[in-house]
């Protein structure tokens, strides 16, 4: 039988675990802050928003918000990062994505602090990142290793498909993966024979945004099968892997919903006390 991963109750024990330190930080006049930037008035967003914005506030932390209408700016965007990035009681910001067409993500994503740069999606912490340098790593990516981590699953010296390059979370997962001395395989849209990259793996990670791409062809026998991808349908939400054809084949494998999704708001809550940590490190010592 194939164990179903419960990323709801690993979510859980992190967020727990982040909530005691922030009772701690808390004593020392130190709470960490989370600043989310909502543009329009994209449904799945403001949804997304308000369950990081609830986690926040119920881990002890201070939340900071601003929701700008649809026809906003550059400059009007600008000034909001600006003012969170020279307020010392943000920790963290985060712009939430996607945006209205009329802005350019990257470049206003580049305007965060790589200090403050909770998602890990700035190109400084992109470089930090690659230079295997302390910094804020991308949540999803690091959702994926925490929970790995909790499984038991070993990763050194491991075979590990990476199925998607995105720079969300394939790319930057590939690197989480080799710093932890996994021997790592990429497939993406190019992969002429996408079974040949898979079979091999101890472990699959998927995320391609292709619902129900990955099926028993191509896992093999006790793999564990790791799968980002979430798709609406009449049915429910589904995600990149064929899940009830792997039971019986994978070892282990994540739901969706409940496996990787709650991992990622955990891995916020992680980013957002490091980024207040590794702040009050660099703050001045009174002489």
């Amino acid at each position: 039988m194939t164990t179903t991963i419960d990323g709801t109750r690993i979510a859980q024990r992190i967020r727990a675990q982040v909530a005691a330190k922030v009772t701690e930080a808390t004593g020392s006049g130190r709470i960490p802050g989370l600043a989310t930037v909502l543009v329009g008035d994209d449904p799945a967003s403001a949804v997304y928003v308000a369950a990081k914005r609830r986690a926040i506030r119920e881990a002890g932390m201070r939340d900071f918000h601003r929701h700008l209408p649809p026809r906003a700016t550059h400059d009007d965007v600008a000034a909001v990062i600006d003012e969170f990035a020279a307020d010392p009681h943000v920790s963290g910001i985060l712009l939430q994505l996607p945006l209205p067409p009329q802005l350019d993500a990257s470049v206003l994503i580049d305007r965060i602090p790589v200090t403050k740069d909770v998602d890990g999606l700035t190109t400084g912490s992109a470089g930090l990142l690659a230079r295997g340098e302390r910094g804020l790593r991308p949540c999803t990516p690091s959702g994926v290793i925490a929970l790995l981590d909790a499984e038991g699953i070993p990763l050194l010296g491991a075979q590990v498909a990476v199925v998607g390059w995105g720079e969300l979370v394939g790319q930057p997962l590939a690197q989480l993966l080799l710093r932890r001395g996994a021997t790592v395989s990429v497939a993406h849209e190019h992969t002429t024979d996408l079974a040949a990259v898979t079979r091999p793996a101890d472990i699959v990670v998927v995320a391609t945004g292709v619902r129900g791409l990955i099926g028993p062809e191509h896992v093999s026998p006790g793999a564990v099968v790791i799968d980002v991808g979430i798709h609406r349908t009449p049915a429910g939400l589904t995600g990149d892997v064929r899940s009830a054809e792997l039971d019986g084949i994978a070892d282990r494998i994540t739901p969706v919903p409940g496996g990787v999704g709650p991992m990622t708001i955990a891995m916020l809550m992680v980013n957002t006390l490091r980024a207040a940590q590794w702040g009050a490190e660099r703050e001045p010592v009174a002489a």
